[in-house]
């Protein structure tokens, strides 16, 4: 291979790449000027409840699968092999527990924000830590799919990388103030059909490429690609068949579950039915997606067997693999090289979620510097997923499952949860797991002209020979297990503070809050779901549903024999669920 040859943009790919940018664009404009006159907050944040499950389906694919997807998932496929495709389990998994768990509370309480739960079932102080630590966790994320996109679009026209970073954000940063949740649903939607298309053409052409599918089965059986069960119960190992099922469902729990992203958009949808229903549309989306994704790795893997372009110093990044592999295969197709970068740009996710808009774009472009730090995209991305939203998880859990949980639990179960999720992530990013853990598949450079591996191979073995020996221990636990390390962190300090402290007694629950697990399995007996529900009355929430002025009604009958504060309480929830008002502006659950 010939290290000179580097094809860029032409015209018609500057032209379809802009071209896509127009109508994602253009949809937001319409949005806004067609709901000019609709200024409440539930038109703008949830679409006013009246979207149905295929768009937002689409939506939920598109926000999730994002460059961080179509550029960083062949370049793991390509270098660590096809057990990626194991993700496909840990999906399934997710949508079930969200559309069976977290969706039904989430949409029942009439909330916009997931936040608002919080201050509901625990308190105010619960909520505003839960809220920064989101805000944390977007700055984080947007650094890393700021930088994706930018380097792909450094790869194939030369542009300054840190010119195309701080460009990017602003170009992606524009429809999304525009036009409230409808405009985001849309745009996604759209872009979720130019991701497909643009993932087919490089399946199609680079299949063609390298002789065949054959030909890419045999190359990658040879290359040990396609090894992908892997029972090692190590919990060094990074891609195991334990750590990308259990680690990997704990991981997109935390993105799926409790996610104000993707809570939003489900309780968007005109009924609770719809609202299921997107997420196992979208579940097919997902698996759609990451089929695409390993055999565009294996593909990748075949063309360049013999001369690994990243080794031999040809690319700076291996996540500028996949759009220096396009170049190669579509180059001489004008247009379609513009189609596929677009494709890694119109899905980049930045600032998706309306309530961002107060996040200050300098500071979360300016991440995108230290996500160039993080090894891979994909690892860099799910591990800040893993140590934010693990504890996050966590404290959904603990208020949604465990009637009996009280705020001070959950206050100081989410502090623990984050303080091991963050030890274990930054101990990482600073003491890089060894090749002895995250276990990298041979590459060649013997039909290359230059091959610089050899410097390589000699900067990391100085780099290794001064690891500290707790490096090779707590801190190269998989990046998988971030998720479960805040999770379990939270949920155990959560009860163990609850029964020091004293449950939160029963009348002072609403029973739309709570959804303990014995609820979904029928072979639990009425006794044991008593238990579960440790003294709450479900058969109040029933009431609730048949008639909504019921907690109103039943709030005057008792009032002479319950507390007050008890009966402010149950009154402002039932106005919120009534008014979809801001819980802002109702009295704190319960006193922190």
């Amino acid at each position: 291979m010939d290290a000179t040859i580097s094809p860029t943009f032409q015209v018609w790919d500057y032209a379809v790449f802009a071209c896509l940018f127009v109508v994602s664009s253009a949809i937001g404009v319409f949005f806004a000027v067609k709901g000019r006159k609709q200024v409440s907050s539930k038109e703008f944040l949830v679409g006013g409840r009246q979207m149905t499950f295929g768009p937002v389906a689409l939506s939920l694919t598109a926000s999730f699968m994002s460059a961080v997807t179509v550029l960083g998932a062949p370049s793991e496929v390509y270098r660590f092999g096809a057990s990626f495709i194991l993700f496909g389990i840990a999906y399934s998994f997710v949508v079930i527990f969200t559309a069976q768990l977290f969706v039904p509370v989430f949409y029942r309480s009439g909330i916009t924000s997931t936040y608002e739960y919080l201050e509901l079932r625990f308190c105010k102080v619960v909520r505003v830590a839960a809220t920064l630590i989101y805000i944390v966790q977007t700055i984080l994320y947007t650094g890393v799919v700021v930088f994706a996109p930018a380097l792909a679009l450094n790869q194939v026209t030369g542009f300054d990388l840190w010119g195309s970073i701080y460009a990017t954000g602003i170009v992606c940063t524009f429809y999304c103030t525009l036009g409230g949740l409808k405009a985001v649903v849309w745009s996604d939607a759209f872009q979720m059909v130019v991701m497909l298309v643009g993932f087919m053409t490089v399946l199609v052409q680079g299949s063609w490429s390298t002789g065949g599918v054959n030909n890419v089965w045999h190359t990658s059986q040879a290359g040990q690609r396609l090894e992908v069960f892997d029972f090692d119960p190590s919990p060094l190992r990074r891609h195991t068949f334990w750590t990308i099922t259990v680690g990997g469902t704990f991981t997109w729990l935390g993105i799926y579950g409790v996610n104000q992203s993707t809570i939003q958009r489900c309780i968007s949808c005109k009924s609770e039915t719809h609202a299921r229903l997107a997420l196992y549309f979208n579940l097919l989306g997902l698996l759609v997606i990451l089929l695409c994704s390993v055999f565009s790795g294996l593909i990748m893997y075949t063309f360049y067997a013999a001369c690994d372009p990243w080794t031999a110093q040809y690319i700076k990044a291996p996540d500028q693999l996949m759009p220096y592999f396009v170049m190669e295969i579509l180059g001489e197709y004008p247009g379609l090289p513009g189609l596929f970068v677009a494709c890694a740009f119109t899905t980049s996710g930045i600032l998706k979620n309306n309530n961002m808009h107060f996040v200050v774009y300098f500071a979360c472009t300016s991440m995108a510097i230290a996500a160039s730090h993080m090894g891979g995209i994909v690892q860099a991305a799910l591990s800040i997923h893993g140590m934010c939203g693990g504890p996050m998880l966590g404290l959904f859990s603990l208020g949604i499952l465990f009637p009996c949980a009280n705020s001070k639990g959950a206050a100081g179960g989410l502090i623990l949860g984050i303080a091991l999720s963050f030890w274990v992530g930054i101990g990482a990013f600073l003491y890089p797991a060894s090749s002895n853990s995250t276990h990298p598949l041979g590459l060649s450079t013997e039909g290359c002209f230059l091959a610089n591996s050899i410097i390589s191979l000699s900067e990391l073995t100085e780099f290794v020979s001064h690891r500290l020996v707790e490096a090779d221990s707590w801190y190269s636990i998989s990046y998988l297990y971030y998720s479960a390390v805040g999770f379990l962190g939270t949920l155990v300090a959560g009860l163990v503070i609850t029964c020091l402290t004293g449950c939160t007694p029963p009348e002072d629950i609403k029973p739309g809050l709570i959804q303990p697990v014995c609820d979904i399995f029928c072979f639990c007996s009425d006794k044991m779901k008593r238990e579960c529900w440790c003294g709450v009355d479900h058969e109040e929430e029933k009431l609730e549903l048949e008639n909504p002025d019921f907690m109103l009604a039943e709030g005057r009958r008792c009032s002479q024999e319950i507390s007050p504060s008890t009966m402010e309480k149950r009154q402002s929830i039932a106005l919120q669920d009534k008014a979809y008002s801001n819980a802002g502006f109702v009295s704190d659950s319960q006193a922190f």
